[in-house]
């Protein structure tokens, strides 16, 4: 359990972009939230990215697979951060969210003085918290591996933002060193998708031609678990544990230190299994 400065204490996160920019899901998951097998209310849920301005990326809306594969135990996405800008969520979704009965962070990436812009406009609206992603593994020069360059992106919203700042990092960072300096600024600490290049250097990944992408579930595990080891080893910033991919998953992460469990892409290829996965593991602790 992860308990944040202004009271919010949450187990289960679905990561940025699980469920759509709402925390409702995407138009493809309504059915299974209509028939109950998809419960959005069950997690602290992160939207997806949102950046300064609107962003083109990889994905096309009338072919929303086609920067995203499915390998072995896994996926690997190249969405490239499509969104369309903070200013489109404030008018259109930010106010709905103020009246939601289910959790919501908002996730944010840019440089500093944009992220600091991006925070002062969230205020108003009724968030846990706000995610900076600083790993984002799809849009090439996107990865600040500088910590400085991070740490400034985190002080830039901690000086404007009422909310928790909770810390997007990648295995392709230089973690113990962001995170000596990010301690009492950001609450908690989440883990992106692997860079493919990563995850397997000596295959050719079915989304070259995006830039390669990132890799999440369980084909990511050793290299996000041990990081999440490695930061809940290092610092008391808790960490919140990804890739989960079957139910004792969860108790993998419990074990190496993860203080709250994150569901990413297990939402894309058997979404109904997080909603099942949260009810199992809350009726075994009774």
């Amino acid at each position: 359990m992860i308990t944040l400065s202004n009271g919010h204490a949450f187990e289960y996160m679905a990561s940025s972009g699980a469920l759509a920019f709402d925390g409702l899901g995407w138009p493809w998951e309504q059915p299974l939230r209509w028939l109950g097998i998809l419960d959005e209310t069950a997690f602290t849920t992160v939207i997806k990215t949102l950046t300064f301005q609107p962003r083109c990326g990889n994905l096309r809306w009338y072919n929303p697979l086609g920067c995203i594969r499915l390998i072995q135990d896994g996926t690997v996405n190249a969405v490239g951060l499509t969104n369309p800008g903070i200013e489109w969520w404030c008018r259109k979704i930010g106010p709905l969210i103020n009246s939601r009965r289910a959790p919501v962070v908002a996730s944010i990436l840019g440089e500093p003085g944009e992220l600091a812009a991006m925070a002062g406009m969230l205020n108003r609206f009724d968030l846990t918290a706000i995610e900076i992603n600083a790993s984002c593994p799809n849009i090439g020069s996107g990865l600040p591996k500088d910590a400085e360059k991070v740490f400034d992106g985190c002080r830039a919203v901690k000086s404007v933002s009422r909310f928790p700042i909770i810390l997007k990092l990648s295995v392709a960072h230089d973690a113990r060193n962001i995170v000596r300096e990010v301690e009492g600024l950001v609450e908690a600490i989440s883990i992106n998708s692997v860079p493919w290049q990563i995850a397997f250097p000596y295959r050719r990944s079915p989304l070259a031609h995006l830039g390669g992408g990132g890799v999440s579930g369980k084909a990511a595990q050793s290299f996000t678990w041990k990081l999440v080891k490695e930061l809940a080893e290092m610092s008391k910033i808790p960490v919140i544990g990804p890739s989960v991919w079957g139910y004792e998953d969860i108790g993998k992460l419990r074990a190496i230190g993860a203080k709250a469990i994150s569901f990413g892409s297990v939402f894309l290829r058997y979404p109904w299994r997080p909603t099942f996965f949260v009810g199992k593991d809350k009726r075994r602790k009774k």
